[in-house]
């Protein structure tokens, strides 16, 4: 199964090209499955289209109501009373967790080609697929598996108190997040998932879309295409649409040199109907499918020429000063821009120290020195 995501900055149009997308692929004879959770994306559901929409605030209920009740006896043990459903309002980040939950769904969807995701603005999107990596790593230093080797002895000790040990209740609970977590990174991180950029072409479009794609890159989500929204004609009479339509050329020609660019044309209004949509699909581009391979990143061997080895990482727009890195142990902390990951060091690097780094043509190079005391000795 295919797996597109679609974003962009805010007021792109991201939603309306998500269906659009999705209604041109299911013409072309695909099982389509579009995934939105942003207003009426306009499409009518067919024999090989559906959509499914993601609510927030009902997944955010089901999923405190059922935390409740897995933890009823422990709640009893302190004296809490239990919230009605009725009681609940989602919180603040509720809407990640319901996109990611509703994407693993979407995954196993059967009888089901490709799946279109209608993802939130760019920098949200960035920091929602980036959370279930985070969060594993999370839980595995905070509530490490090793810990549980005393398991054996907690019914022994439930038994004797009456209720459920609070330990073995959060080691559970820890095992269960961490298994969904790993689910959902793993449809992420696959090579069938790739994403698919939405922007109108100027100046500000391109300000969100640099630290946007440099997050994305640092994630290694691979970027398939651009679609430059509302383009407006080139021939216009008016001085003011010839002006448009000529910043809207030189920014997606810019783009172009990097990325594929799908151009899309203004309909003259905002979309609004079946007849709208269909005018889109006609021209939104299809989507290949068989998605690039994900590569990761590689390691030069340079040990006979300068004694190092060199961490290529490709994060294509960065500047020098959006950078940052940190040795800790086996794992390596790298910043760039608003985005942050930790990542773990390849087998062979961590037996090195790091001996510098440079950025050139949207690639951070990193050299890593054999440590003498781990480097295994030739003779």
């Amino acid at each position: 199964m295919h797996i597109l995501l679609i974003t962009g900055p805010g007021g792109a149009g991201r939603t309306t090209v998500a269906a659009a997308t999705a209604l041109a692929a299911a013409r072309d004879g695909r099982r389509v499955l579009l995934v939105t959770g942003d207003g009426d994306p306009l499409v009518r559901e067919g024999e090989r289209l559906r959509v499914a929409r993601v609510d927030s605030g009902e997944e955010f209920r089901d999923e405190l109501v059922a935390l409740q009740e897995r933890g009823s006896a422990l709640l009893g043990m302190v004296g809490a009373r239990p919230l009605g459903a009725e009681e609940l309002t989602e919180l603040p980040g509720a809407e990640q967790f319901a996109l990611l939950r509703a994407l693993r769904r979407a995954a196993a969807a059967p009888a089901t080609d490709l799946v279109v995701v209608d993802m939130p603005p760019l920098h949200q999107t960035v920091a929602t697929l980036g959370l279930p990596a985070q969060l594993r790593r999370y839980l595995a230093r905070l509530l490490p598996s090793e810990r549980q080797a005393a398991r054996a002895l907690r019914p022994v000790l439930a038994q004797l108190a009456g209720v459920p040990m609070p330990a073995q209740w959060l080691y559970e609970a820890a095992a269960r997040w961490d298994e969904e977590l790993a689910a959902v990174q793993a449809v992420v991180e696959a090579d069938t998932t790739e994403l698919r950029l939405v922007a109108e072409p100027g100046p500000a479009a391109d300000d969100a879309l640099r630290p946007g794609r440099l997050g994305l890159a640092l994630q290694q989500l691979p970027v398939a295409a651009v679609v430059a929204n509302r383009m407006v004609p080139q021939d216009s009479a008016d001085p003011w649409l010839a002006g448009l339509a000529a910043q809207q050329e030189k920014y997606a020609a810019e783009w172009a040199g990097e990325i594929p660019v799908v151009p899309l044309a203004h309909l003259g209004r905002d979309p609004r109907d079946q007849q709208d949509l269909d005018l889109l699909a006609a021209t939104v581009g299809l989507v290949p499918a068989a998605p690039a391979p994900r590569r990761a990143w590689p390691v030069e061997d340079r040990l006979a020429e300068d004694g190092v080895l060199v961490w290529v990482v490709p994060l294509p727009g960065a500047q020098k000063s959006d950078l940052d890195l940190i040795r800790r142990g086996d794992e390596l902390l790298l910043t760039a821009g608003p985005y942050r990951r930790i990542v773990p060091l390849p087998a062979a690097l961590r037996r090195c120290t790091v001996s510098g780094a440079a950025l050139a043509e949207g690639r951070l190079r990193i050299r890593f020195t054999p440590d003498p005391g781990l480097w295994p000795r030739t003779r």
